[in-house]
């Protein structure tokens, strides 16, 4: 059985060895015929066809060569006219016979050859018909005839017409030397090269025609033929050289004729050449290449928008003036883009060429090998954002395989597209920026600005507050100044031991280090990284010792590079050269003295510091009253008995005090740890409250009751916070980006504002198998465009309304039309619920103008003249002193462009961003809060001394301050809607204006509360009282009541009665609506990095970058609150390790 399985059977006999060796013999009764190809090649036409024409180099070499021969005929030409002697024969016998000697005639029998190598191409007659052949038998003829018939060898032969034959010959050849080398040609330079040699022919033909005409008239030489043809062809014809006889004349008719015909063609082809390549952009030349540096912008479709803003913040930085910037888009370039290019400042500099970045050619045309980056945009107009992504995905990888040491930097819009972009040097993607943005908004007021305006260059735009120094009428307010001021602060970085700000430092605590610049230099040191670590550390806390090899990130008008230390006074300097150090904190003697004031001095709190914000309690007075209140110093090196070391890993973390018994059972249901899903890969993991056990999916729908619970609105579940409303149309995976921020670990437990996802499309699954291990969030099918589902998601207990621009309205056949339905909603929703803050997002940041618009209020109406001004100067940033911007009301995603832009510059922009936002969690690195000043806190007095209270105590950095003004507007429409004649008496004037200068700041848009209002509404109803018809005495009264009640109802009464009818009607509680009050005639805005002597006012807003409170974490074990990760299913993360 073995032997069976193992048997091979024997081979046949043709696969044999020995048939290999000495041949299968086999095989020639074998069925099989062999085959020869091309045979057609092998005879002695074709391969004539193939050495002259089909074979390319061969073809060039015998058009160079053909091409030679038709250049010497004419030279040899040119030599028998110079040798030749027009004085001998009379008559016409000049024209017919020439002088040409042996030797020269022997010469000129070179261009037969030319002859025969026509008669070898083609078919004979197709030969016949064309002009080349027919100039060749007028050349070849008569000199084959004149070998046989010696007689006729002084005969004239038009050799000079060879010229056109050389124009061919070089039209072939010029192809032929493309081919051969295996490089596209360009239609433009063979268009011009043609249109070249045809003036070329023309000029020679006329010149040699009218120098052997005139032999027999006034023998003219080639010279003078030659400026005969130049002055004519010019047309200036002086007169002074003209032909004599009527054959000269004919010929200069007829090469008129034909110049007229012929070169307005040729002319009308390089034209269409030229505007086809206008709109192709042509090539950047390698030369141009290798010489000068040059960046590529890659972009589905161009709008002059894009375009403005990428220009105007790629060249602010003085280091990229002379560099080039390519443009790499499929689409034509429109008529504003053109008329954009052809401006001088950019012409030069701004290359278009329309390709597509998945061809290698129109890359090579670009030379994306040699550019030093290369930026790729993604479409944010399209409707189907999923495909704008794919696009860019297949952009860069297009990119990265064409030149894969080009640096790239790409835009992406869903943040589930972004594990596919891994490899690109820098990525901002929009949706999760956008997010995170807007929910920072609604805990720390005007996120979206600041950032807006840490990340814009501020050259440009470092505002107008130069204006009141020129213009003292039209000076800004004293907030535009201000403000203006400090918008122009950046993030700049330098090294410790390179630097002037922060080199005395080496060996201290970061806190004492940033509070010392801030006081002495005006900087906010805000971060640092190590040499031998990528992260960055945002406030790494009072533990982190400063390294001279660290590199320092802080903010400030301008880098130090660009900063001139000024000497101090002789008397400050003597001061300060008597300075001593004492004590264990090794403070100047100075400052000791100054932190003091008092004899009690405010020492370190070395208590457990809660969570909720920073502590500004008054100390504890000492001595005689009347001393100002003392702030303890902030010590170089932070003594590790005085810092904090509390468990934010437990429960008693989160409250000062013990929670009631009715919070505890809230309380107690949280925990903190990893969210165990994540919706999209590459979500950065963020440590947060979560929930034991996940909610049913049935229980997040805010407005329907199911099994576990009955509530059906907002108002039933009686939540002790204040309501986040999120208007969005589909719940993207980028909306979970909303969620992360607010349920953070470092919140709170009792600040957590409960969060209502109004969606017009309802979630998918994945998304809410997501959201629903966080606590009090919930989503509800709606839009803001119903009234009763505002009502129903809880609007009047909400402190924000984030609505979201949908994405199935970014695109309109007019651009800046894609926001209409979004304004318009969003001034419906002010002017129903008016002390509502609401938060827009926009697409086009030119649209924000008419946020919460007032035809007639005459401040936004100056606002609007000073936005003109500030646009015209070319600044970025045109629209920042527009209310609802610098309140922190309105973002477009637009203007996080430039943060892409900035990162060529500065690489650590959007590692910082992505910090500040919540974005990224690095063990070390601080979080961006806020705290607010109030009445107690008042004593602090300046933004230095909060400086130090807060860098001595809970080692807080602040970086800003939001503040909130009353606006001192004149009574708009809203407010008075009622017009007064011009018959009202000389008091009434005054009263009003008078009531006016007494009602300017109010704070109420009620008109049943203005006293002169009512009083001219009565006096109103009186007048048309009395004229009205005589009636009954109970009829006329009853009008009168009518028209009264009618003239005394406003339009916010009559927005607040429709409100509460709906409320009742869908069998709410209109008790929460009754307490709003409308705050329309405040203004806020922000002061980024403010000078240390900026006075405190109450209200202020005050932003914080505040140490990970897990550096604080003692190492003496895991808490119990760790568990948690592994009862979600999730590795176990050593938090306390951090």
């Amino acid at each position: 059985m073995v032997d069976l399985d193992s048997e091979v059977p024997p081979l046949p006999p043709r696969y044999r060895f020995r048939d290999l060796l000495l041949g299968d013999q086999g095989w020639q009764s074998d069925d099989r015929v062999q085959v020869e190809f091309y045979m057609n090649e092998n005879t002695f036409k074709e391969r004539l066809k193939l050495f002259f024409i089909k074979n390319q180099r061969s073809s060039l070499r015998i058009r160079l060569f053909n091409f030679s021969l038709k250049l010497l005929s004419c030279f040899l030409y040119i030599v028998r006219v110079l040798l030749d002697d027009p004085t001998q024969g009379l008559g016409w016998s000049p024209i017919i016979w020439v002088n040409r000697s042996l030797p020269l005639w022997g010469l000129q029998l070179s261009d037969i050859v030319g002859f025969f190598s026509f008669s070898l191409k083609g078919n004979i007659w197709e030969q016949i018909l064309r002009i080349p052949f027919l100039l060749e038998i007028i050349n070849a003829v008569p000199f084959i005839i004149t070998i046989f018939w010696p007689v006729l060898r002084n005969l004239f032969i038009p050799v000079f017409l060879n010229c056109w034959l050389a124009k061919h010959a070089l039209e072939n050849m010029i192809n032929d030397l493309h081919r051969a080398i295996q490089r596209t040609q360009s239609a433009m330079f063979n268009q011009v090269l043609i249109l070249i040699s045809t003036l070329l022919c023309l000029i020679f033909t006329c010149i040699c025609g009218i120098q052997h005409l005139e032999r027999a008239g006034n023998r003219l030489t080639l010279f003078d033929s030659l400026y005969f043809c130049i002055v004519t062809f010019s047309t200036v014809g002086f007169g002074d050289v003209t032909p004599k006889i009527w054959p000269s004349k004919l010929l200069v008719v007829i090469m008129i004729c034909v110049a007229l015909v012929v070169l307005p063609i040729q002319f009308e082809q390089l034209a269409y050449l030229w505007m086809e390549r206008q709109k192709s952009g042509g090539n950047y030349s390698r030369y141009r290449a290798q010489t000068e540096k040059h960046v590529v912008l890659c972009v589905s479709s161009l709008k002059i928008d894009l375009l403005m803003d990428f220009l105007n913040e790629f060249y602010a930085h003085p280091r990229l003036q002379d560099y080039y910037v390519v443009i790499l888009c499929p689409t034509e370039m429109d008529a504003q883009v053109r008329r954009v290019l052809q401006i001088p400042m950019w012409s030069q500099r701004v290359i278009y060429l329309q390709g597509s970045a998945l061809k290698d050619q129109d890359l090579l045309r670009a030379k994306m090998d040699n550019a030093e980056a290369c930026f790729i945009l993604s479409s944010r107009c399209e409707v189907d954002r999923t495909a704008a992504d794919h696009q860019t995905i297949l952009r860069a990888w297009a990119v990265k395989d064409f030149a894969p040491n080009c640096p790239l930097y790409v835009q992406i819009l869903k943040p589930e597209n972004k594990f596919h972009i891994k490899f690109a040097d820098h990525v901002v993607c929009e949706e999760e920026f956008k997010y995170a943005m807007l929910a920072l908004n609604c805990i720390c007021p005007a996120t979206s600005t600041l950032i807006t305006l840490l990340v814009h260059t501020s050259r440009g735009h470092v505002k107008l507050f130069s204006l009141c120094f020129r213009e003292s009428q039209q000076s800004p307010e004293q907030w535009q100044k201000m403000y203006g001021r400090c918008s122009g602060n950046e993030v700049y970085h330098i090294n410790l031991e390179e630097s002037t700000f922060f080199a005395e430092y080496e060996g201290k605590s970061f806190t004492y280090a940033s509070f010392h610049a801030h006081k002495k230099f005006g900087v906010c040191l805000i971060g640092v990284r190590k040499e031998d670590n990528k992260n960055i550390l945002l406030n790494p806390g009072p533990r982190y010792i400063m390294s001279s090899t660290d590199i320092c990130f802080y903010i400030n008008i301008t880098k130090e590079e660009n900063s001139a230390f000024k000497k101090q006074e002789k008397h400050r300097k003597n001061h300060e050269s008597k300075l001593s150090y004492h004590g264990a904190s090794r403070l100047p003697v100075h400052s000791i003295i100054a932190s003091m004031g008092t004899v009690a001095i405010d020492l370190q709190d070395t208590g457990c510091r809660g969570a909720s914000g920073a502590t500004l309690a008054l100390p504890a007075q000492g001595g005689r009253e009347g001393r100002r209140p003392s702030i303890a110093p902030v010590l170089e090196v932070a003594d590790s008995s005085s810092l904090p070391t509390c468990d934010l890993l437990s429960d008693q973390s989160e409250d000062e005090t013990t929670p009631s018994d009715e919070e505890g059972s809230a309380v107690f249901e949280y925990a903190k740890g990893y969210p165990p899903y994540s919706p999209y890969i590459g979500s950065s993991p963020t440590f947060c409250h979560l929930l034991h056990e996940k909610v049913p999916f049935c229980c997040l729908r805010l407005d329907k009751g199911c099994q576990h619970n009955y509530y059906e609105d907002a108002k039933a579940y009686g939540f002790k916070n204040k309501l986040i409303i999120v208007a969005a149309e589909t719940a993207g995976n980028g909306l979970y980006n909303f969620i992360v921020p607010l349920r953070a670990y470092y919140r709170p437990k009792k600040e957590l504002n409960p969060i209502v996802l109004l969606l017009d499309n309802p979630p998918d699954m994945h998304f809410l198998d997501a959201i629903c291990w966080f606590p009090m969030v919930y989503y509800m099918v709606g839009s803001i465009d119903n009234l009763d589902d505002l009502l129903r998601c809880g609007v009047t207990f909400a402190a924000n309304m984030v609505v979201v621009d949908k994405e199935s309205t970014m695109s309109a056949e007019e651009d800046y039309m894609a926001d209409a339905k979004t304004i318009v909603n969003v001034q419906t929703l002010f002017r129903l619920f008016s002390s509502l803050s609401i938060i827009t997002e926009l697409t086009h940041p030119a649209n924000m103008r008419f946020m919460q618009f007032r035809a007639k209020d005459c401040y936004s109406l100056a606002l609007s003249k000073l936005e003109k001004k500030e646009r015209e100067k070319g600044s970025n940033l045109a629209f920042m002193f527009r209310l609802p911007f610098a309140a922190g009301r309105v973002f477009s995603i637009s203007m996080l462009d430039t943060l892409l832009y900035q990162s060529f510059v500065k690489d650590y922009m959007i590692s910082i961003t992505r910090l500040l936002l919540g974005l990224d969690t690095t063990p070390g690195s601080g979080f961006l809060c806020s705290m607010k000043i109030t009445e107690e806190d008042l004593w602090i007095r300046t933004y230095a001394r909060l400086y130090q209270k807060l860098c001595s105590s809970t080692g807080d950095i602040p970086i800003g301050v939001y503040r909130t003004e009353s606006q001192k507007l004149t009574t708009s429409e809203s407010q008075i809607s009622i017009s007064v004649e011009d018959w009202e008496d000389t008091k009434d004037t005054k009263e009003q204006f008078s009531s006016r200068g007494n009602h300017r700041n109010s704070t109420s848009s009620d008109q049943s509360d203005h006293p002169l209002l009512r009083r001219k509404s009565m006096q109103w109803a009186r007048r048309l009282s009395r004229r009205a018809p005589r009636h009954s005495a109970k009829t006329a009264e009853k009008i009168n009541q009518q028209r009264m009640n009618l003239y005394r109802r406003s339009e916010r009464q009559e927005l607040a009665e429709l409100v509460k009818n709906r409320m009742k009607h869908l069998g709410l509680s209109p008790a929460g609506y009754d307490e709003m009050n409308d705050h329309q005639n405040t203004l806020s805005y922000i002061l980024i990095n403010p000078s240390p002597d900026t006075r405190l006012e109450l209200n202020d807003i005050v932003y914080l970058i505040r140490p990970d409170p897990l550096t604080y974490v003692p190492n003496a074990g895991p808490s119990r609150k760790n568990s948690f990760c592994n009862t979600v299913g999730q590795d176990t993360r050593e938090e306390t390790q951090l």
